[in-house]
């Protein structure tokens, strides 16, 4: 593994329960002395009434929370047109795909939704998406 370990609203589900695959991820990307980032749209949709406080604490303790800039929105935004798909669906994944993209090196994003995060990052391919 090489870059920086991504992780989408999912991902960072299953690593706040603690989810073997994902705990899988997170220790090869720490053994390698790589980043672990998500992004803060991503917190909209993690956090909800039934997560565990302080195990979403703790998880967020040990990443790195990418705020949305006006540079990550224009970029996500030009994600979206390129691949012909409406922000109001897909909004968020388009933010963590600009996300990814703002990072150095190759990115690997984990998610559920391999196919629209594939969609989004098609022309480029140092971001890579895993299915969790």
């Amino acid at each position: 593994m090489s870059g920086v370990l991504l992780l989408d609203s999912e991902g960072l589900a299953k690593a706040v329960q603690r989810d073997c695959e994902v705990h899988e991820w997170l220790t090869a990307a720490r053994d390698a002395d790589l980043p672990v980032v998500t992004s803060a749209a991503v917190l909209v949709e993690a956090i909800h009434p039934r997560i565990d406080d302080a195990a979403l604490k703790w998880t967020l303790s040990r990443l790195r929370v990418e705020p949305v800039t006006q540079d990550v929105a224009r970029s996500a935004a030009a994600l979206l047109r390129d691949a012909g798909l409406h922000g109001h669906k897909y909004a968020i994944d388009a933010m963590v795909c600009a996300t990814a993209l703002a990072q150095r090196g190759r990115v690997t994003i984990l998610t559920s939704d391999v196919q629209d995060l594939g969609l989004l990052t098609a022309e480029h391919p140092r971001v890579v998406a895993e299915k969790v």
